[in-house]
This record gives C-alpha cells, structure tokens and sequence, in this order.
C-alpha cells in the first residue's frame, strides 16, 4: 500500500513540474552535450584561418543550424497536437526552450565569429533577437501564470467589473451632500474610470493619469487641514474611492501579467518569419553565388 502511494506521489509530481525541467531536464543535457561537443571539435581543429561558415566544420554546423532553425519554428504547428509521454507538447516546449539556446553556439562558431554588414550576419542578427525572445517568453510561462493566480485568488475579471460598477453607484449616492467642488471631483472618477489604459500602461502597471487616483488627491489637497471623522459623507467617500482604487490596482495588476505573457510573441513570430526568410537568402547565396 506504501509502495503505492508513493508511486502514485512520484506520478502526480512528474505531472505537475515544469516545462523546463521535464524528464529532469534532459533537453538541457541534450543541449550541453551537443554545445561541448561543438566547442571541442572547433578548438580540437588545428587549422589557420580559424573555421568558418565555408569550411567543412562550417557547413557542418551551419546544417544543424539551419535543421534546428526550420525544427523550431514548427512548434507553432506542434502545439496544436496534444500527446503524452516523450513526446508531450511539454517535452517538445522544452527542447524547444534549450535547443534553442544552443543556437547561440552553433550560430556563432557557425560564424567563426566572423561577421559584417551582409546578409549572412543579418540571419545571425535575426537568430539572436528570436533567441532573446524566446528566452523572456521561457520566463512569462514559467513565472508568470503563478504570479496571475496569485493576484487574482477566485476573482474572475467580470467580478472586478461588477464591483467596480457597484462602487461607483454608491460613490454617486455618498457624494451628494458634498459641496460642487467635492462632488465634481468624486463624478471624475466615476465617469473617466479606465481599467487597462495603453500598452505602456498595461505593460508597466503605471497609470498616472488615473481618474481616481487624482480624485483621491484632491479630495485630501482639499480637506488637509480638516479633522477626519468631522465630515461623515466626506470620510464615506474617502473610503470608498480607496477601495475603488485597491480594485482598479489588483485588476490592472491582472492586465499586466496577461498583457506580458502576450506581448512578446508579437516580436517572437514575426521575427521568426523574418529569420526563416533570411536563412533562406543565406543559404541560397552561399551555394548558388559564391
């Protein structure tokens, strides 16, 4: 019965570890293994001028480079297709993650770190920014979804609307026996509420043009030198604004996370596009040019 249970722990935590450490990270060791073995044959050659992409060990590294290039990019295809086991979307996310970084070696000892301003280096260029982009999307997927369940607990986005909504109703009712100063003020915030912004805004978290923010500092520039508690309907107003306030944060904490697990494939896909379209004049030029 023991011996059960404790396969059945081992199952339930195999199932639930990351991306990156699937199979306990055997596409990372996958990754180093092909990295070393790629240093050692470039160091190994003992040969002047140094190898590079018209060499034999060039052509070498530039096949698996562009094999692994042309493999990567049909993940895009692949995650469409669930499957368990070896060959689990998960695993194929993360030979994809460390394959991919391994990229960065072959490409540049593909290069024998020779570059210049032609079309070549541009498809090293472009590798390195798909590489990069991938390397932030690697981190969204891993950090990110935690940090979104954390900040939204059982709080569903039409449920921070629906509160938001309801406080402003009621900051209608408790601004009416303010004064018109008090009470326009109180109406700005209720009318000009914006919930995500811009993209700066979504991307940073930072709204400094926030309607109730400024409500909220207004109101306290107004009353600085009045006792709280001597004005009911003001002090009901305060309170109210700063859960309207504690609402709109944890909402547009939840746009940010989302807006960064979303704003990097905007760079990702195209510029993978752009570097299988380089790759191709590369490739073309090289057998068909020189």
């Amino acid at each position: 019965m023991a011996k059960q249970v404790r396969q059945a722990n081992r199952s339930d935590v195999r199932k639930h570890e990351g991306f990156l450490r699937d199979g306990n990270f055997r596409w990372l060791w996958v990754a180093l293994a092909l990295c070393a073995t790629s240093i050692a044959a470039y160091v190994m050659i003992d040969a002047e001028p140094r190898p590079r992409g018209g060499t034999m060990y060039g052509y070498i590294m530039g096949t698996i480079g562009a094999l692994l290039i042309v493999w990567l990019s049909l993940f895009g295809i692949r995650k469409r297709v669930i499957t368990s086991g070896v060959y689990s979307l998960k695993a194929w996310l993360s030979a994809h993650v460390y394959l991919g970084l391994s990229l960065l070696v072959i490409g540049t000892l593909h290069a024998g770190l020779h570059f210049g301003w032609n079309v070549h280096t541009l498809a090293y260029g472009l590798m390195v920014l798909v590489i990069v982009s991938g390397m932030f999307g690697a981190y969204a997927y891993a950090v990110l979804p935690r940090e979104l369940s954390l900040n939204r607990g059982e709080t569903t986005q039409r449920q921070w609307l629906e509160t938001i909504r309801s406080l402003d109703a009621q900051l209608r009712e408790a601004a009416q026996p303010l004064d018109r100063a008090e009470a326009d003020i109180v109406r700005l915030s209720t009318e000009q509420t914006d919930i995500s912004g811009s993209l700066l805004n979504r991307l940073t978290g930072q709204y400094p043009n926030c309607s109730t923010q400024r409500a909220i500092n207004e109101l306290a520039r107004i009353h600085r030198s009045t006792p709280r508690g001597s004005n009911a309907s003001l002090d009901q107003v305060d309170a109210l604004l700063k859960r309207k306030q504690e609402t709109l944060a944890q909402a547009r904490r939840n746009i940010r996370i989302k807006s960064l697990l979303q704003i990097w494939l905007y760079i990702h896909v195209p510029v993978t596009f752009a570097l299988l379209a380089a790759l191709t004049a590369h490739i073309i030029s090289v057998f068909f040019y020189w």
